[in-house]
């Protein structure tokens, strides 16, 4: 059986963030959320999440599936795993899995190709590695002449010659779950910053006649983390762009990347187009054939096929095939709109489903209401919703005619095929097929202007 410890106790002091480090964000999601996903995506589902810092944030966060343990006071990524030890009392039989949090690019093919490498060559401890370019700060892989793992070296314990090693620790073991209780239980604090460093369980295991090794990565991208806004800014640059290419050999159209951030949960049909700075999250998935952008942003809501979306921003909602919407639409709150409904400029949807085939062109609020099929709503139309005190629903029948500058104050019902003018307030429901105005009696006062002389100028 597999599980997993991760590591995420830690304040990120060179971040300079409020929240823990592993809550600071990859394409809108906290760092941890991917490294959660990695493991279950490699069939590993019994985790221990390490916590200390606000670790009541992190805990808020994962789901009730995922144990917890609090490290207090932190002294090191060794007595971090110290603080699972009941945990792994009930996985010594077991394959354990550690990593850090803050690790986002780390997938399930590595973590299950180093698992392979550490049961077939029957190791006490197989960690994961990677050859980089700026050996600074990393933990280096020492090896023996013939290539075989002796230790892992801390930089900052390191000799000159060890700080040129290019083989860098990437913080991801698998471990025996008996070997790791024996490496803890002689784990010491004898080094530079006086703390327990799980990377001298290599050693101790191999001082023991256990068996060690070290899996290198064929994509050393995969192990980086983040300690700064840098380096999580170079984080979110490689993830936008692993998932932008994956979605363009899938058949999605992105001529060109500029300002396209796409979350990793979310599906695009083929042949769907995608604009320049269109943001798509959340459980989104959106169908085939669709014109995305430019400056779109989508979030947890379903998009059918065809559907263009010009300067739109997408709330929870439901867009159903053929939909047009844009420039400067906003559809919020668990609305709908029904197939080849028109949504034009300046138009806000809220909490409302609207039926097929209805046009809203431009300068409308679409609030709380319940819109036929083929409903035409004129320019300036609002729905009054909100009375100060409680919100309250209009309703409004097929093919109904909504007159530029309408105010329906809700609740009030609009008959299928009634007929509204220009300039009504409607406090009454209207029958079917009924003409309603509501708007006072137009009175002209000749020669008013010269009596009064309204205007700044006027003698």
């Amino acid at each position: 059986m597999k599980c997993a410890i991760i590591l995420a106790g830690g304040k990120g002091t060179r971040m300079k963030a409020d929240c823990p480090k592993v809550m600071c964000k990859v394409l809108f999601k906290p760092m941890i959320s991917y490294v959660i996903d990695a493991v279950r995506e490699a069939g590993v589902e019994d985790i221990c999440v390490i916590t200390g810092y606000k670790h009541e944030e992190v805990e808020a966060y994962l789901d009730e599936n995922i144990k917890t343990a609090l490290q207090e006071p932190q002294l090191g990524t060794g007595h971090a795993v110290m603080q699972a030890n009941d945990f792994i009392a009930s996985h010594l039989g077991d394959e354990i899995l550690i990593l850090n949090g803050d690790g986002p690019l780390m997938d399930a093919d590595t973590i299950n190709k180093a698992y392979d490498y550490h049961r077939k060559n029957n190791n006490a401890v197989t960690l994961i590695s990677a050859i980089v370019e700026d050996p600074t700060g990393i933990g280096h892989i020492k090896r023996d002449e013939n290539g075989t793992l002796l230790r892992i070296v801390e930089h900052k314990d390191a000799t000159d010659e060890e700080k040129l090693i290019k083989e860098s620790n990437a913080g991801c073991y698998w471990f025996d779950g008996g070997e790791l209780k024996y490496a803890l239980e002689n784990i010491t604090n004898d080094n530079v910053q006086n703390e327990y460093y799980l990377t001298d369980s290599v050693e101790i295991l191999l001082g023991a006649g256990k068996n060690a090794g070290a899996y290198v990565v064929e994509n050393s991208e995969v192990v980086l983390g983040a300690n700064d806004r840098k380096q999580l800014n170079d984080l979110n640059t490689i993830m936008r762009r692993n998932i932008n290419n994956r979605l363009m050999l899938e058949g999605v159209d992105i001529p060109c990347t500029d300002g396209v951030m796409i979350g990793k949960d979310v599906k695009i049909g083929n042949s769907t187009v995608i604009l320049p700075n269109t943001i798509i999250i959340g459980d989104t998935v959106v169908g085939d054939g669709c014109t995305l952008g430019p400056n779109t942003y989508i979030d947890n809501s379903k998009i059918g096929d065809g559907v263009i979306l010009d300067n739109c921003k997408i709330l929870d909602s439901t867009i159903e095939n053929g939909v047009d919407c844009g420039p400067f639409v906003k559809v919020r709150a668990n609305s709908t709109l029904g197939e080849k409904v028109h949504i034009g400029n300046f138009v806000e949807v809220k909490n409302s489903n609207v039926g097929a085939g209805t046009k809203s062109a431009h300068l409308t609020y679409i609030g709380d209401s319940d819109v036929g099929r083929d409903v035409n709503f004129g320019c300036g139309t609002v729905t009054c919703n909100y009375d100060g005190k409680n919100k309250t629903r209009c309703s409004i029948g097929d093919g109904a005619f909504i007159g530029c500058n309408t105010n329906l104050i809700a609740p009030v019902e609009v008959g299928d095929m009634a007929y509204i003018a220009a300039g009504s307030t409607i406090t009454d429901d209207i029958p079917d097929k009924a003409l309603s105005v509501a708007r006072a009696k137009q009175v002209n006062k000749e020669g008013w202007v010269d009596r009064k002389k309204p205007f700044k100028n006027q003698k």
